[in-house]
């Protein structure tokens, strides 16, 4: 484990002084789960994002999509099928 100062403005400290108080953690504890998760997400956003410039970059290629499976996928999906997460 790294320590890493972080000065933070009053009222971002005071936010979480409080919220740490409330969940009855340690505010490093809360800060650490913050930073955590942001980076996760800043993580899957340059995931998704890289595919979205893979995708757009073999658009019309014959890397592209099949089409008889995006017809496919799109019946499925406007009869009523849900998309899964």
């Amino acid at each position: 484990m790294k320590n890493f100062h972080l000065p933070l403005p009053e009222e971002t400290y005071a936010h979480l002084r409080a919220e740490a108080e409330r969940m009855q953690v340690p505010a490093t504890t809360l800060a650490r789960e913050a930073v955590d998760g942001w980076l996760r997400q800043q993580f899957r956003k340059a995931r998704r994002d890289a595919i979205e410039a893979y995708a757009a970059e073999m658009a019309g290629t014959h890397l592209d999509l099949d089409s008889d499976l995006e017809s496919a996928a799109i019946e499925h999906l406007v009869k009523g099928g849900k998309a899964a997460r």
